[in-house]
């Protein structure tokens, strides 16, 4: 009677298990098939030392509205860059001269290719911009020098002026001995595409040495504003 017992509960026993391991298998395949509630392992193949490789996810859009996917290619260090390099620079306003300090070099006194040197340097902490060239009256004259025929084109392009920089001009002086004016002084004044002027200042011409020069004409015409010096010998 125990041998029969022994058998019969071991074979209870068997039968049991044998349903068990059935229950896990269709378990099993079922969470397989669908991946499972969360994408987790599961818990049955976790304790019985089985293992499931994840597979990567591909880059694509992100899944948060208004996060950047850090793997898409818009959003790589090199499309950043260059996207910022493309956005456009902000406007730059035009110099009217109260930015401007202005210095005066009186060069070849009485002497071919005699004329004033003008640079103005941008003492603002904004960059800005000039173009054509100097409103210049000599001395205590009331007329507007002319441009000069022989300077080269370009004066109605925009040159920008950051701070610190420096542009250039600049007055050529040409004197026949008769009906001649003589000053160490002139008015400059910034000017427009349109002719229209800035605020104007006097200036005085200063030699070489450093003094004051005086400069004679009878006739006088004035360079656009350029970034090299003119009539640099």
């Amino acid at each position: 009677m125990r041998t029969s017992r022994i058998r019969t509960t071991a074979a209870a026993a068997a039968t049991a298990t044998a349903a068990l391991a059935l229950a896990l298998t269709a378990v099993g395949g079922a969470m397989a098939a669908t991946g499972g509630t969360d994408g987790a392992v599961p818990r049955a193949m976790a304790h019985h030392g089985g293992s499931v490789t994840p597979k990567p996810f591909p880059p694509g859009p992100s899944a948060t509205p208004g996060v950047p996917n850090p793997s898409s290619p818009a959003h790589t260090p090199g499309a950043v860059a260059a996207k910022a390099a493309a956005k456009p620079a902000a406007d730059v306003r035009q110099c009217d001269g109260t930015e401007m300090s202005y210095s005066v070099l009186h060069r070849f006194p009485g002497e071919r290719g005699e004329h004033l040197l003008i640079t103005a340097k941008n003492t603002d902490a904004k960059p800005c911009w000039v173009t054509s060239y100097p409103s210049i009256m000599l001395g205590d004259s009331v007329k507007v020098l002319p441009h000069s025929g022989k300077d080269a084109p370009g004066g109605d392009t925009r040159i920008t002026v950051q701070p610190g920089g420096k542009v250039y001009s600049a007055v050529a002086l040409f004197s026949d001995n008769v009906n001649t004016h003589t000053s160490e002084d002139f008015s400059i004044a910034m000017r427009d595409r349109t002719g229209d002027t800035g605020p104007a200042v006097e200036q005085t011409s200063f030699g070489s040495d450093g003094t004051p020069s005086k400069f004679t004409w009878t006739e006088a015409d004035v360079l656009n504003w350029n970034t090299a010096k003119p009539y640099d010998f």
